[in-house]
């Protein structure tokens, strides 16, 4: 009998895995993976868990991966949802839950693809699942430790499959052959405090900051390329903590995010802020720091073998041809990318990290059906 991935996702949604708890969810996947043959290693570090499952012998033909996370984000007030957020109650063809869309669905139809699959025609090759609790966060002890198990220990995928949601309106409608780099910059503004009555013996770092965020803001990075957006720059907050009226403050702090193409690096990036920030610096005379986090660079999977073949199913069970894309923001994939390549494929992600998150039904049946049919073609 067919596993029922629905049942599946029903049950991961009953766990309460707010990042980094686990909640049970990859204890529960482990089981439903041993039972069926696969080889399961739990990969755990710091205070994320995670959980390798092979099935077949690695030296044997090649070698498709899986991966997903188990991981949600917080419900934020319970009062404000419908239904029980853990409860995984189905209503009018829709079943609800913290985690239902983002991504417990897509993690479902993979393992009970992956399932039914060994079990009904053993492929000359291997199957992996990449599973991690750590996507939600600061992502450092989850896909990345996977990864770093998998080459310490001689695992290898030769293609991946993400399974995050990526179709924006309907199902099939798109696939992310890449992604945006993200990263932020940090910057801190110091002068001399003083009277506001009195500016003269003061030296105020908030018009500086604030040209400086204006200067960045307006700033066109690129037009776009061959399979990105143009890259962005948002100004995300502005902040002095001064509670009195009658004082220019020593400090102020600022911080922008980037979201950026293939035309730029990180590297590249971090030149030109700090280009901009010491030019208004010197106009000011006011003294600036700035620190940058970066998230991931940008990637991109170049159009063949692996988006054909999901493109291929997925216009088998949708009768659509996805768009291949490299919107939206970053996800495990651009782990992934150094170990093999990657393509995310997964459900309509309208209602990811909100209220009454909720999936189709027949959605997560379909996409365990393009699933099934991705493994079926990979191995024949």
């Amino acid at each position: 009998m067919p596993t029922d991935p629905v049942s599946l996702t029903a049950d991961l949604i009953k766990c309460a895995s707010v990042t980094p708890e686990e909640g049970g969810a990859l204890v529960l996947l482990q089981g439903v993976l041993s039972e069926a043959g696969f080889t399961c290693s739990r990969v755990d570090r710091g205070e994320v868990s995670n959980l390798f499952a092979r099935w077949g012998e690695g030296a044997n033909g090649r070698t498709f991966g899986f991966n997903g996370h188990t991981d949600v984000v917080p419900v934020g007030d319970a009062d404000t949802w419908s239904v029980e957020p853990f409860g995984a109650e189905i209503k009018d063809g829709w079943l609800y839950g913290r985690g239902a869309t983002d991504m417990k669905s897509g993690v479902a139809a993979f393992a009970t693809a992956a399932v039914d699959f060994v079990q009904d025609t053993p492929p000359d090759g291997s199957i992996v699942l990449a599973l991690t609790g750590d996507e939600e966060g600061v992502a450092v002890d989850g896909t990345v430790a996977l990864l770093d198990w998998m080459d310490q220990n001689g695992e290898r995928m030769d293609h991946c499959l993400v399974g995050e949601p990526t179709c924006p309106n309907h199902m099939g409608e798109m696939m992310k052959i890449g992604r945006r780099g993200s990263m932020t910059a940090y910057f801190t503004a110091t002068g001399v405090q003083g009277h506001s009555a009195y500016p003269h013996r003061a030296k105020n770092p908030l018009p500086a900051i604030a040209q400086l965020m204006a200067t960045l803001a307006a700033h066109t990075l690129d037009e776009g390329t061959a399979h990105f957006d143009p890259s962005t720059l948002a100004v995300t907050t502005i902040d002095t903590g001064n509670q009195a009226n009658n004082v220019i403050p020593a400090q102020c702090r600022a911080t922008v995010n980037i979201r950026f193409n293939d035309t730029w690096s990180s590297t590249a990036l971090t030149k030109w802020l700090e280009r901009e920030m010491q030019g208004v610096a010197a106009l000011f005379g006011i003294a600036f720091e700035m620190r940058t986090q970066v998230s991931g660079e940008s990637f991109i999977t170049e159009p063949g073998e692996l988006s054909n073949l999901i493109g291929k199913a997925v216009a088998a069970e949708t009768g659509v041809t996805p768009e291949l894309s490299a919107s939206g923001g970053t996800s495990d994939a651009r782990f992934v990318k150094d170990h093999c390549p990657v393509v995310e494929f997964g459900l309509v992600g309208k209602t990811m990290h909100q209220v009454d998150e909720r999936v189709e039904v027949a959605q997560i049946h379909q996409l365990k059906a393009i699933y099934s049919r991705i493994l079926a073609d990979y191995f024949a």
